[in-house]
């Protein structure tokens, strides 16, 4: 199936389970020692707020490719019957966004770009 054709809230749905692999692989290494502390140490990565801060720091540093903005885009301006329980629903679409564009780089098998794009997150 062509990238293109796949609704930009699935891409969002395979980019949160690449990121919180991605971040709770990162905290284990980090050497947190327990679940709880691991759980509190994720919200800094996973909550959707502080995904939103994510992407507004990574689109004022112009990191996106043109696709890839494309990609934010319409997942942020996609209708979704989901009611966010910890947001409002700005920062809820923002959040799904950033997800959207790490799903579109996995699915896309764009391995060397979505690493750096992780990278640049955890580095933030």
């Amino acid at each position: 199936m062509k990238v293109e054709q796949i609704n930009s809230l699935v891409l969002a749905y395979l980019g949160d389970a690449v990121y919180e692999t991605f971040i709770r692989s990162y905290l284990i290494a980090k050497g947190i020692p327990t679940v709880k502390e691991l759980q509190e140490a994720s919200l800094s990565f996973v909550s959707a707020k502080s995904q939103s801060a994510l992407l507004k720091k990574l689109l004022e540093e112009d990191f996106f490719h043109e696709e890839e903005l494309s990609v934010l885009r319409r997942a942020r301006n996609a209708k979704s019957n989901h009611k966010p329980k910890n947001s409002d629903i700005l920062t809820y679409k923002h959040a799904t966004a950033l997800e959207a564009v790490i799903g579109y780089l996995e699915y896309t098998k764009q391995e060397e770009r979505k690493q750096k794009l992780l990278e640049k997150i955890v580095n933030e």
